[in-house]
């Protein structure tokens, strides 16, 4: 590792030494100079100020805003954060070394080191998102899965052992370990880190918007970008407005039968009522106490769905504990105990800092719940759960259908909507909770030993976080019980929840596609976005656990799981869900006498090793990495082809037109899919045109080193509703000639004749994961600006660091206010000239109508809300900004 230096020019006179078990660091020390009432996660940012102020990128001014915090006008000032360390998963991770790699080459050929394109930071990557639900309900179900993901990613797995030996501060944890924000919440994160002789907070910022679970353990982190990882891997500062800090006050205690998954639903529900977007989140009160470090990890997990930038919990007792559960070593924990109360970073549960706003919460007032069927802030109380089922489907306008029949082992059953298709435990949000997770394995006992089993129609599986969790399921001995209704040991890997769930069983499949069936999955996972978990599905519902098992059990969404019996016993007897939940006590009595420190030791043991498929992998050795043209997975993209040393001059946006015309929240799922590649759109079709066969097609997400493909995926959601093409789902679009074709196809004839395009939307445009290719997408496709009510945090970014221009209407304007139909040509003025402190804070948009030739003229806030956010648009984006700077001696 290479031992970092900080500017130290101490200007505030905080610079001190913490004496910790014969070790001596240097500190900024920020519990005096801080005002009283600071929240934590900003006095964290204060550190981070005070280390870095250089005087250039960290100055007095940006420091006296902190100290300034709750002052009216202090959130439209901008200060540079710089991470401790960049987190990434192998979907995000992969194009993040591509375009690494790509500067590399873009650095020679303009004539410098390409060796100086390096991690500046410590930047960790975990192999996770590429395995799939491919086997299930078999005991080599795992086995076989692995096969597959070694057969399907070896070429990219190689890509990364590559960057692994010739990039600095590069570590990748190979595939068969678990779930990213798991493993960085029982090993990788370190609460305070140690580095060129300081000691400071451990500020994780990661490319997956759930790098917020690790908030749960007193670390500060949130997802970016892609993009804005690479820049922040190359020494780049992130700039934020100072943001406002939502206080959320817990109190008393969960209910027996209430679940951490069914806590962080209703906080899920809170918030999105409330409105967090870009705001900090942080929880106090006594109720955190009642809570463990499991629980507070669930709920940070959740921190996107809620649309907060981060979800914290300040360090504690409890922090401390699960330090050492965990294996952490006896110094490290020492650390992180003394520089916490060193610098008022410790919880005081009495002491409530100033926030900009306070919600409060009963623990006891939580219910047991589901969210669904399209949305993760759509929490409906288990006991309201049928009813909201059959608004749901009148509300999607879902066809009436009588129950098809379909033979499985030759046995008849009958399919009708709301059948469950997929029960899948899954993803880090639930996995990483051993309270939950015992309790699903309790009730599968139960079940069992009650005489219940899965419906044979649903797709069951289990991909933990962890192999932890595989662990204390053998010893308490629930392993059986679960493989006895199917869910049996999938992967570990992030697998249902991001897509992977693989094709359903084949008879039910095609019975959905012939009968236009509106079948449902179940998932113990933090996403459930249209389109997102299965072509097949039109219905997908988040619940705990236990929940999954019990709809396996039950196999249709149309049931009262409180009144209604899930089946009958030997005897004939009903048997309700109440008479095999377990209760509080005996999950607690399970977890105490199962899982042990001595479990995360050994699993973490070699942390970096991989199995023998992965020592296998031979890796190219050259500082530049050898492109394969005929390559299906790694190309070579295009950003930077062409690239002078000095940007072009601003221009406007003339005549351009609208490829998509969109409605309110809006996904990055929509924008670019993660999910399984269908063999008859334009990314399937043309992988089919290079010998890939259907098999092997994959899915986007382990595509995304391969531009040719992900520009294809662009807007290729099947549940994207063009409004131009009224009527259908699905990448449509409308050619020059008013014929109806593919998104990609439209585009790539607006690109050959220079036609500058613009997107359409309504609020929260770019909710969801933290997606690059959401970004670089409709970059590649010519999109010039994006017009929208409103923009999720995130994705805003990406869009800024791909150079595209988010334009917001003004309060109370929309597209469908002004009377925009999507077919006027669009001139965007006033950015002509634009350059450092001469961006416009508004740009005017003229949309003519061809037909009548009237004109309508408004204007547009332009959302670069920092002065680094404007030097990257005017660079045309972040790849080449960062690069130039490089070149620079």
């Amino acid at each position: 590792m290479t031992l970092r230096r900080f500017p130290g020019r101490n200007s505030f006179a905080t610079a001190a030494t913490l004496a910790v078990g014969g070790e001596r660091h240097r500190i900024h020390r920020i519990a005096e100079l801080a005002p009283a009432g600071l929240p934590y996660t900003l006095k964290i940012v204060l550190e981070n100020l005070l280390r870095h102020e250089d005087g250039r990128t960290v100055t007095q001014e940006q420091v006296a805003a902190l100290l300034a915090w709750g002052d009216p006008g202090v959130h439209d000032i901008a200060v540079d954060l710089h991470p401790s360390r960049i987190f990434l998963h192998d979907t995000n991770g992969v194009p993040a070394l591509v375009d690494l790699a790509a500067m590399r080459h873009a650095m020679a050929e303009l004539g410098g080191d390409p060796r100086r394109v390096n991690p500046r930071i410590p930047s960790e990557l975990v192999v996770d998102h590429s395995v799939t639900a491919d086997v299930f309900g078999r005991p080599d179900a795992v086995a076989r899965n692995v096969e597959i993901e070694y057969g399907r990613n070896a070429e990219r797995y190689r890509f990364l052992k590559w960057g692994r030996q010739m990039l600095q501060d590069f570590a990748v944890v190979p595939p068969g370990t678990g779930i990213m924000h798991q493993v960085n919440l029982e090993h990788l994160a370190r609460v305070v880190m140690v580095d060129g002789g300081w000691a400071f907070p451990d500020v994780c910022l990661g490319t997956d918007s759930h790098t917020t679970m690790v908030d749960g353990l007193g670390v500060l982190g949130w997802g970016i970008g892609g993009i804005e990882a690479e820049a922040a891997m190359l020494g780049q500062s992130l700039s934020l407005l100072v943001p406002p800090v939502v206080g959320m006050r817990l109190h008393g205690e969960l209910a027996d039968g209430a679940t951490a998954t069914d806590l962080v639903l209703t906080i899920t529900e809170l918030m999105r009522a409330h409105g967090v977007v870009g705001k900090f989140v942080e929880f106090s009160g006594s109720g955190v106490s009642a809570i463990g470090l499991a629980d507070r990890a669930t709920i940070a997990n959740m921190s996107p769905e809620f649309g907060s930038t981060c979800a914290y919990f300040p360090i504690d007792d409890e922090t401390i504990r699960y330090l050492r559960f965990t294996g952490r070593s006896r110094e490290r924990v020492a650390l992180v105990e003394a520089y916490a109360k060193e610098q008022g970073l410790w919880h005081e549960p009495d002491h409530a800092p100033h926030y900009s706003e306070t919600l409060e919460l009963d623990l006891g007032s939580v219910v047991p719940s589901l969210a669904g069927p399209r949305r993760p802030q759509d929490r409906v109380g288990l006991d309201a759960a049928k009813s909201a089922f059959r608004r749901a489907i009148h509300d999607l306008q879902v066809p009436p259908r009588e129950p098809a029949t379909l033979t499985l082992d030759g046995a008849e059953h009958r399919l009708g909507h709301g059948s469950v298709a997929i029960a899948a435990i899954t993803s880090c949000t639930n996995t990483s909770n051993p309270a939950v997770m015992v309790a699903a394995g309790l009730l599968a006992r139960n079940a069992v030993r009650a005489g219940l089993r899965s419906k044979p129609w649903v797709k069951t599986s289990l991909s933990p976080g962890s192999r932890v969790v595989t662990a204390y399921f053998d010893r308490a001995g629930l392993t059986p019980y679960l493989e006895e209704l199917g869910f049996h040991l999938a992967g570990f890997g992030c697998m249902t929840c991001i897509g992977a769930s693989g094709p359903l069983i084949p008879e039910v499949s095609t019975v959905v596609e012939e009968h236009d069936v509106a079948v449902a999955a179940v998932l113990s996972g933090n996403r459930n976005f249209e389109g997102r978990i299965n072509p097949d599905v039109r219905m997908n519902y988040l619940a705990s656990p236990p929940l999954v098992v019990a709809y396996a059990l039950a196999g249709t969404m149309d049931v009262d799981l409180l009144t209604e019996p899930l089946g009958a016993d030997e005897t004939g007897r009903p048997v309700f869900l109440r008479d095999i939940w377990p209760s509080s006590a005996q999950v607690r009595e399970v977890v105490d006498e199962h899982l042990s420190a001595e479990m995360f030791t050994e699993v973490y043991r070699d942390v970096f090793g991989g199995d023998e498929r992965w020592r296998r992998l031979d890796a190219p050795t050259a500082e530049t990495f050898g492109w394969d043209e005929e390559s299906t997975y790694l190309r070579r993209p295009p950003y930077l082809d062409g690239m002078r040393r000095e940007p072009e001059p601003m221009q406007d946006i003339v005549d351009a037109r609208v490829l998509v015309k969109l409605g309110d929240s809006v996904t990055t799922d929509h924008i670019s899919p993660a999910g399984a590649i269908p063999p008859r759109t334009p990314a399937g079709r043309y992988l089919a045109a290079r010998g890939v066969a259907r098999f092997d097609l994959n899915t986007y997400a382990s595509r995304r080193g391969n531009h040719e493909v992900l520009v294809r995926g662009c807007f290729a959601n099947v549940r994207l509703r063009n409004q131009l093409v009224p009527g259908t789902e699905g990448g449509h679009a409308l050619a020059s000639d008013g014929t109806v074709t593919s998104v990609y196809d439209a585009a790539l004839a607006h690109r050959d004749v220079g036609t500058p395009l613009l997107v359409l939307a309504g609020r929260e445009y770019g909710s969801g994961s933290s997606r690059d290719w959401a970004a670089k997408g409709p970059a590649l496709l010519g999109v010039r600006a994006v017009l929208a009510e409103s923009f999720e945090r995130i994705h805003r970014s990406n869009l800024i660091g791909m150079g595209v221009l988010p334009l917001q209407f003004l309060p109370g304007e929309s597209a469908d206010a002004l009377g925009l139909t999507g077919h006027e040509r669009y001139t965007i003025s006033g950015l002509a000239g634009a350059g450092p402190g001469r961006y416009p804070h508004t740009t005017t948009v003229h949309a003519r109508d061809e037909e009548g030739g009237a004109e309508t003229r408004f204007d547009a806030l332009v959302r670069l809300d920092t002065p680094r956010e404007q030097d990257y648009h005017r660079h045309g984006g972040i790849l080449p900004y960062v690069l130039r700077g490089l070149l620079r001696p």
